[in-house]
């Protein structure tokens, strides 16, 4: 009963004095999870308000008339494929996509292949019918412009396969982003441990007022060099001639 009395005035005693506890400090890799938990959390919460993108893509392909060589027809895919997005192109296409010519040169792109003559086209956009519309647009633009030289290059494009309106948008989901966010604060996080060092180090400078590593150089100054006596030496190399 005695004790439990002493710890209670023990208690009160330092209640009253104003004590504060010492709490232990947070361990030094505490960047690594708190970045990386504020990364899944930003990159979720993009993938949850960003809208979703549908992407159609439509086939066009090179075809040589009878007196060309297919290498021929190959090299005026990638020509042509170069000139899908140009300006003369999408004013085609700009009627039948019914999107400006600005907004569609942002919302198509085309790609070709170095092994066949084939160019691939597609459109992108927030609608997944708008995004095949715009891809066929400019595919069947693309072959009206060009085949009115048809009979000069010896080449003539063909449709090759529509675009057809996806069922899935192509912009990652918000897991995905989430991921890419926890992997982004993680790599934040351990770049943050790297430069800690560093800081330390300049706040030794600041606390000592000297370089850190000065006070070892003169100790090592101090020491004697290699092969000469030291001071203590002489006193018995002289009591030894005696």
């Amino acid at each position: 009963m005695a004790d439990r009395a002493d710890r209670a005035d023990q208690k009160k005693s330092d209640h009253r004095s104003g004590r504060k506890r010492r709490f232990l400090p947070p361990p030094v890799w505490w960047p690594l999870p708190v970045c990386a938990l504020l990364g899944m959390a930003a990159g979720g919460a993009y993938g949850v308000l960003k809208a979703p993108e549908y992407a159609a893509t439509g086939y066009v392909v090179a075809v040589p008339n009878e007196t060309t060589e297919p290498a021929t027809a190959q090299g005026f895919a990638q020509a042509y494929g170069r000139i899908a997005t140009s300006s003369s192109t999408l004013a085609y296409a700009q009627p039948r996509a019914g999107v400006g010519a600005r907004q569609l040169r942002t919302q198509v792109r085309a790609e070709t292949s170095p092994d066949s003559p084939m160019i691939a086209i597609t459109g992108t956009s927030k609608s997944a019918a708008e995004a095949a519309d715009i891809a066929n647009a400019v595919a069947d633009a693309l072959t009206l412009s060009s085949n009115q030289a048809a009979k000069n290059t010896g080449v003539q494009l063909l449709l090759f396969s529509q675009a057809v309106a996806p069922s899935e948008p192509a912009s990652p989901s918000a897991a995905i982003s989430a991921a890419v966010g926890l992997c982004a604060g993680g790599l934040l996080g351990g770049l943050w441990l790297l430069a800690r060092p560093a800081r330390r180090r300049s706040g030794e400078r600041e606390e000592t007022g000297r370089p850190a590593g000065e006070g070892v150089v003169e100790e090592y100054a101090s020491l004697p060099a290699q092969g000469e006596p030291s001071g203590h030496s002489e006193p018995k190399e002289k009591e030894s001639v005696r």
